[in-house]
């Protein structure tokens, strides 16, 4: 098995696609509230500057800035994916299997709509919800840092959720773009 070694960059500013182990399903829209609650809770712990965030039904990508002199951002979005793991395990949230249509998915989320979904865990999971591990890149210079902030925004019009960035509620470009 090989060993990924991430960069450790102090202050260094990141961008993070993080996806859930059943791809399809609409389980982080269903509990964005929980998932916020743990991003809070791990920037209390941990600090760190929200660039820009979009939660999508099954994946998140978002582009964080680490305080100056650290550069931890591995095991802050591993704090993230546990805390979120670990509330919906208390709540009695299991996962479960997931239908593999982003189409039916988007057709849940303009109706107000959904179901329970998730994922059974086996080896290649965190707790059944996540996948093990999350693709990061680290922004190098302001023209990257802008691409990866609208590649966030744009995600739900690409994904074929929505058709403008403005429409899709689980974005930071309603808090950048007022």
């Amino acid at each position: 098995m090989s060993r990924y070694l991430r960069p450790r960059m102090p202050g260094a500013t990141v961008f993070f696609t993080v996806n859930l182990a059943a791809r399809g399903s609409d389980f982080l829209i269903r509990h964005i509230d929980v998932l916020r609650d743990a991003a809070r809770r791990t920037r209390s712990d941990k600090p760190f500057r929200i660039d820009a965030w979009v939660v999508l039904p099954d994946h998140m990508h978002c582009v964080w800035t680490l305080p100056e002199g650290d550069a931890d951002y591995s095991n802050r979005m591993g704090m993230l994916k546990a805390r979120f793991s670990r509330e919906l395990g208390r709540s009695g949230v299991t996962p479960t299997p997931a239908a593999n249509d982003y189409g039916a998915i988007a057709g849940r989320v303009r109706a107000d709509e959904g179901r329970r979904v998730g994922v059974s865990p086996d080896l290649r999971t965190e707790s059944g919800y996540w996948q093990k591990r999350f693709w990061e890149h680290h922004i190098r210079g302001e023209e990257d840092y802008a691409a990866h902030v609208r590649y966030c925004w744009l995600n739900p019009v690409k994904h074929g959720l929505v058709e403008d960035p403005k429409d899709w509620p689980y974005s930071s470009f309603h808090r950048d773009n007022p």
